[in-house]
């Protein structure tokens, strides 16, 4: 029996509360294909920094190193600020395990009503660029205090970065629709972006019809019309911005799955759903756990069960297209342990093959 060794970092708020739910529906599809995961927690998070002054040990990414994959609940603390939690934490894990790539596909699901009239059949994936670009450690502040106080934030754009990135989008886009977007602002930003736009069309494959769209205008033809897009690739900013307004005219960030890949495999990969601690509902037992449990279904696509992680995805689709069961923030009055229940049952761990949505 194939067996895997996930680190499990719940981290704070309502990430305590949805992991469970993934390792519950993940140790269920297991048993039905004859594979099993292996956990190891850590208390990695802003609760830890108030009480030991960091988000992680010292010796954190030599612990996590050699397991099979990271999944994650979600980080953020009120009194702790958001930089301070980020760059604890995910930015090392992300830099450090090469994990060039983060994956974020944005689809419509049947019962859940977007806030859009034209958002129906949106499937689409952004591929961010997720260690350099606009998110880059240099620069600095000076004159602190004075009139002439100053901050300056450099961008870093390398050749072997982008070329990795958008490499793996076209290879995506190719075995999907076969069209991509590449987000850009050469316009405006004159160095870097065009530096970008020059790599992407120097990789552009024969079998991928592309084209490139300013930010600004991207942003607006994503709410208008979200389901002409296939593939998009974009910088470490442009990507985070635009993954998260996909996902809210899809149905809301709650729902919202992201991994961050090391295509290589030389080192884990991290998996983690985009909702964020959720402070003001934590520890009420009603987080959505969606988004968990697709993040889930991308680790097993990953770790090479991608039956595995279509049944799952099937099962939660299907609860939400064909039961009233629902999480508050969808309208509903399940807690977090009456969806994962039924994902569960749609799941057949009564007997039988899940429905598919």
């Amino acid at each position: 029996m194939t067996s895997h060794r996930i680190a499990l970092i719940p981290g704070d708020g309502i990430g305590i509360e949805v992991l469970p739910a993934a390792t519950a529906v993940l140790d269920a599809v297991g048993r039905r294909h004859g594979f099993t995961l292996g956990y190891d927690t850590f208390d990695w998070s802003c609760e830890r920094h108030e009480r030991e002054g960091a988000m992680m040990p010292a010796d954190g990414l030599d612990r996590i190193r050699h397991h099979d994959a990271i999944l994650l609940g979600a980080v953020g603390r009120p009194g702790v600020p958001d930089h301070v939690s980020l760059w604890g934490l995910l930015i090392p894990i992300r830099r450090a395990f090469r994990q060039y790539v983060n994956l974020r596909p944005i689809t419509t699901l049947d019962g859940v009503a977007g806030p859009l009239r034209a958002a129906e059949d949106v499937d689409l994936v952004v591929v961010r660029e997720n260690v350099e670009g606009e998110y880059s450690e240099i620069g600095g502040r000076l004159n602190r205090g004075f009139p002439e106080e100053m901050a300056v934030q450099e961008s870093v754009f390398t050749r072997a970065g982008v070329i990795r990135v958008v490499d793996y989008a076209f290879d995506l886009a190719a075995h999907r629709r076969g069209v991509l977007t590449s987000a850009t602002k050469s316009n405006g930003i004159i160095h870097t972006m065009p530096f970008w736009d020059e790599l992407v069309r120097e990789r552009a494959r024969p079998e991928v019809s592309w084209n490139q769209e300013h930010i600004d205008a991207l942003a607006a033809k994503i709410v208008l019309r979200p389901g002409e897009f296939d593939v998009i690739v974009a910088s470490n900013l442009f990507g985070d911005i635009l993954s998260d307004l996909a996902a809210a005219v899809a149905g809301g960030i709650g729902l919202a799955p992201a991994a961050n890949l090391n295509p290589e495999r030389d080192f884990p990969s991290m998996f983690e759903p985009v909702h964020g601690s959720a402070p003001d509902i934590a520890g009420t037992g009603v987080a959505n756990p969606v988004g968990a449990l697709w993040s889930a279904a991308m680790m097993l696509d990953h770790l090479g069960h991608a039956e595995a992680g279509d049944e799952v995805r099937a099962a939660f689709r299907a609860v939400l297209a064909e039961t009233p069961v629902r999480t508050p923030d969808l309208g509903g009055g399940a807690t977090t342990k009456e969806f994962t229940a039924e994902v569960l049952n749609r799941l057949g761990t009564g007997g039988g093959r899940p429905r598919q949505a």
